[in-house]
């Protein structure tokens, strides 16, 4: 649209008025990129999108309706008639209509195949084989083939008969008669190569590529990690199969973040079209209370050791006054250590072999942090203290320092723990964020209450 505005004003008159105004408008809307009339749409309840839905042309359809969420595409396939469904489903680009047949229910697929055309039912099958983690379950066929020893001139002649979509000639892909791939062309150099230049010329012979059945998250860093539009997908062969455009990468990457902020709030991970709104109660229930029940579980040796040190309690009641702050603390500092130390491995910043130069400067960070955080308690606690009676024997300001020096160690401890687990279960090639918060909280606190009291206990003498 011309003005971004335009757009929200839109859809925030639809937001008001409904139905009535979308049908109003759809000379409007016929113009707008898919993307944002599908958000538009999306105001709307299942029924009255698909209404509205067959107000537009086929071409739009198709791509409108790929930019719905998975879990408003399988609402709206039950709305249509499978014949009627089928010409949307075969409008919308590969990669997409892939994704949603891989969501359908067996039944559903075997509906929904008899009204495709022969080679959109080849190509889903084909396509659909491959699992949804690896490159091939989100490469898409949409990308254009010319074979090697054509000039450019003839490749120019292919790209107008052919007229392939615009997304397809991102890059050229060379390739002699076995499918393998030799080279990419760059649209732009061939468009300033001379006619009768061979395209073998012109190619890139030194590209970057994955195998079919890398996994996905991979993928998506390599697109990051070298600025590319598209990526070629090969076989153990090197033949061509497919590519992984830069917005696939961008909901891969999207998918991996969601999928860890999950794991790192101790949360039961739900397929990708999970949908907050439309998910039951129930199911939220069950996502959260696996880990909540086994924390609980965790969290009773907090409470053992403190019935082991109840008669220390007793004696001195002020240190049960800092409990609360030097556990909370600690968990604050394991999750911030734990949550860089994920952040720098899913980014590839460090590996599981540079372990020892992490704990380094993970323990100077520590100790810097102790430092200040020690005396900031110290301090705290003289001025609590000194409106509390203390028993004969102790002084307000050796106590202080005892609490002062728990919170220093709690410190060094949580954050050597934050940066030590996400390793661990690296090195057994495990899921980093499964090590995170509310994990390290959980440790912390028996271990932050373990340091306090043996701390009391020592330098006190109870």
């Amino acid at each position: 649209m011309e003005n971004k505005n335009d757009f929200l004003n839109i859809k925030e008159e639809v937001e008001e008025l409904g139905i009535e105004h979308i049908l109003a408008i759809l000379p409007i809307l016929r113009k707008m990129p898919p993307v944002e009339v599908a958000e538009i749409l999306n105001e709307l309840d299942a029924e009255a999108i698909a209404f509205v839905l067959k107000n537009f042309d086929i071409e739009q359809q198709g791509l409108i309706f790929s930019e719905f969420n998975i879990s408003r595409q399988l609402e709206l396939f039950n709305l249509f008639n499978k014949r009627e469904f089928a010409d949307i489903f075969e409008h919308m680009p590969p990669d997409d209509y892939v994704d949603l047949y891989q969501h359908l229910e067996p039944e559903e697929q075997v509906e929904l195949l008899p009204y495709l055309s022969l080679d959109i039912r080849e190509n889903v099958i084909r396509l659909s084989k491959y699992p949804e983690e690896t490159a091939g379950g989100i490469m898409t066929t949409d990308f254009f083939t010319v074979h090697s020893g054509k000039t450019c001139e003839e490749l120019i002649n292919l790209i107008r008969s052919r007229s392939p979509s615009n997304r397809a000639l991102y890059h050229i892909y060379v390739i002699n008669e076995d499918n393998v791939l030799l080279g990419i062309i760059n649209l732009e150099d061939l468009i300033k190569a001379k006619g009768d230049t061979l395209v073998d010329d012109v190619m890139e012979k030194d590209y970057e590529f994955v195998f079919v059945d890398e996994d996905r998250e991979k993928v998506a860093e390599i697109i990051a990690k070298y600025d590319l539009i598209t990526l070629p997908v090969l076989n153990h062969d090197y033949q061509l199969i497919g590519v992984v455009t830069s917005d696939d990468a961008i909901e891969v990457i999207h998918s991996e973040q969601t999928e860890d902020f999950e794991k790192f709030m101790g949360i039961v991970q739900e397929p990708e079209y999970f949908d907050y709104l439309g998910t039951p109660t129930t199911v939220h229930f069950k996502k959260r209370i696996v880990w909540l029940i086994a924390l609980a579980i965790i969290e009773l040796f907090a409470g053992m050791v403190i019935n082991h040190y109840q008669p220390l309690i007793q004696q001195l009641y002020v240190l049960a006054l800092f409990m609360p702050m030097l556990t909370a603390m600690g968990g604050n500092a394991g999750s911030q250590s734990a949550t860089v130390i994920v952040r720098a491995l899913a980014l590839g910043q460090i590996t599981v072999k540079e372990w020892f130069k992490i704990i380094w400067k993970e323990l100077r960070i520590a100790v810097l942090l102790a430092l200040i955080l020690g005396i900031l308690t110290f301090a705290n606690a003289m001025i609590l203290n000194s409106f509390r009676v203390i028993p004969e024997g102790f002084s307000i300001s050796y106590i202080s320092f005892v609490i002062a020096l728990s919170m220093s160690l709690q410190i060094i401890c949580s954050t050597f723990l934050g940066a030590l687990f996400p390793l661990i279960v690296k090195s057994l090639k495990g899921d980093p964020a499964l090590a995170a918060s509310p994990a390290i909280a959980t440790l912390v606190d028996i271990t932050g209450l373990i340091i306090y009291f043996s701390v009391a206990s020592l330098l006190l003498g109870l």
